[in-house]
């Protein structure tokens, strides 16, 4: 009978991506002592995680609420779900667009606030409507900062709607630029993408790297008149340096998916409540593959979308699989083939990879393996993790 493995959920998960947990997984918010945790938005940072926890699945693109660094220390991977939202992002950046260059809030504004009879109402709105004419996207400039399965999405979208593109990602990966559309023209910089773009939409996670990427002497080379979306991380913008640049008449309007007290009020912004991925079809889309790729590590040992391990796949030729995590030292294969030969176990096949620092390595043998080799496994200094995965 297969192993019971028992899966702790932080929120309500869509019971499409739960449906791809196997029967005999025990899943529920109250397990004790988990072998995986699957969380969409709940913080784990002050959160004890259980010694059990072999592995993280976030259903959803950003990790900023679960502690990579302490996990990786452990030997665990966290995976998520990147493109999984896509489709929702960019309907919304595309929304975001339209409501800045039709100054359709304000508008709704205004006409909220009228009063009297129709006829007073149709008089102030037609004497009052000229203040909210807005522009047409044909022929404008969007850049696109990110070109990741979003960003590409949404540059694709620009282009249909007769916008020229130009785009900027220093960490293109290659499935990427195959997706990007090639009437998409690649900048050298992100203030490259500023100088050119009459849009400058936001699609990169929030690291040391991309907070406040867009700050004052930015927003001090943009096109006056230009529109900012963010539907990445709030971080990525300096709330008020833009308060700033909209008070200063140089930027239209800012589009936001993170209200905060900086930009409350202000007739420039509009900050929605954090809808990007806020669909059924992407909610089920980021638990179907969020908990697929759970299972397959569980099972097999297998990692895809992991934020801090290697992408390491390799087909069952064997009914005797070890799986190992450790830091991305010298020696390590020799050390693991080593351990196995004294042991009079023989290599059926073998992969290993590594991430910055991390490494992972998947073995599968011809026999058995006792305790005391994984063990030994184990004892290897660098070694952080180790997992006995017979089928």
């Amino acid at each position: 009978m297969a192993e019971a493995r028992k899966v702790l959920t932080l929120n309500a998960i869509s019971a499409r991506g739960l449906a791809r947990l196997p029967e005999h997984y025990v899943v529920g918010g109250d397990v004790a002592e988990p072998d995986a945790i699957l969380v969409r938005s709940a913080n784990m940072h002050d959160m004890e995680i259980p010694a059990s926890v072999q592995a993280i699945g976030r259903a959803g693109a950003g990790t900023n609420n679960i502690p990579v660094k302490r996990l990786s220390e452990r030997g665990v991977p966290v995976f998520n779900a990147p493109g999984a939202n896509a489709n929702a992002v960019k309907e919304l950046v595309i929304a975001g667009m339209l409501m800045g260059a039709r100054n359709l809030v304000p508008a709704l504004r205004f006409a909220e606030e009228l009063s009297g009879t129709d006829e007073d109402i149709h008089k102030a709105t037609e004497a009052g409507k000229k203040q909210f004419a807005g522009f047409e996207l044909p022929g404008r400039t969007l850049g696109v900062i990110g070109l990741g399965a979003i960003g590409s999405q949404v540059a694709e979208a620009a282009i249909r709607l007769g916008m020229n593109v130009v785009g900027f990602d220093p960490a293109i990966t290659v499935d990427a630029a195959w997706r990007l559309p090639s009437q998409v023209r690649r900048a050298e910089s992100v203030e490259d993408v500023l100088r050119q773009a009459d849009f400058v939409t936001l699609h990169v996670p929030l690291v040391d790297a991309t907070r406040h990427l867009v700050n004052a002497q930015r927003l001090g080379i943009m096109r006056p008149g230009a529109v900012l979306l963010n539907f990445a991380r709030e971080g990525v913008v300096d709330n008020a340096a833009v308060v700033e640049a909209l008070d200063a008449g140089k930027l239209h309007a800012y589009i936001c998916d993170f209200p905060a007290n900086a930009l409350k009020g202000h007739a420039g912004v509009v900050a929605l409540p954090h809808l990007g991925a806020s669909t059924g079809e992407a909610e089920e889309n980021c638990a179907v593959m969020v908990a697929e790729q759970v299972v397959d590590f569980l099972e097999n040992g297998n990692i895809r979308n992991s934020v801090n391990f290697p992408t390491v796949g390799m087909a069952r030729e064997s009914a005797y699989r070890i799986a190992i995590a450790n830091a991305n030292v010298p020696n390590m294969v020799g050390q693991i083939s080593s351990v196995l030969a004294a042991a009079g176990i023989n290599i059926h096949n073998m992969v290993n990879k590594s991430k910055g620092d991390m490494a992972y390595t998947l073995v599968d043998v011809d026999t058995s393996v006792a305790g005391a080799v994984l063990q030994q496994l184990a004892s290897i200094d660098g070694v952080l993790a180790v997992r006995y995965l017979p089928q």
